[in-house]
């Protein structure tokens, strides 16, 4: 086993990587203060519960500003949730995509917009296309 000798003038590390590195002497006490470290804040792990089904969608439009959703914002979606009533959901109608609040009923299914400028859509099933891609679970907003 080669032993390497370190004189005090430093001539830089750019020759040796960390697994010539055997070991190491750590002498004397951590700080007090890592005991309270914490951790940064992972927005994936925060705000995504099923990564495999989940995608971000740029809000654009006024539909759904009385929900808090602007022109702009970022909606992060989750195709995995069922939508049930009551839910903003990202809907799929003829073609064109929605954002919505997903309302049902017995018999009818409706897409109501959160402005005064727009009125409610009724789904009929029979004489049109109608998917749900999935359900708003968080909204970020730019600033």
């Amino acid at each position: 086993m080669e032993e390497y000798f370190f004189g005090a003038a430093y001539k830089g590390s750019k020759q040796f990587s960390q697994l010539d590195v055997e070991h190491a002497n750590a002498t004397g006490f951590g700080a007090a203060a890592d005991d309270y470290a914490e951790r940064g804040i992972d927005l994936n792990e925060q705000l995504i519960k099923n990564k495999p089904a989940t995608f971000f969608l740029r809000m654009t439009g006024d539909a759904m500003v009385d929900a808090g959703l602007f022109n702009g914002d970022v909606l992060i979606v989750d195709r995995s949730l069922k939508a049930i009533s009551g839910k903003v959901i990202i809907a799929v109608l003829n073609g064109e995509m929605l954002v919505r609040r997903f309302e049902k009923t017995f018999n009818k299914i409706r897409l109501v917009p959160e402005t005064k400028k727009l009125s409610p859509i009724e789904v009929d099933l029979n004489g049109c296309e109608f998917a749900i891609w999935g359900v708003v679970t968080y909204v970020i907003h730019g600033v």
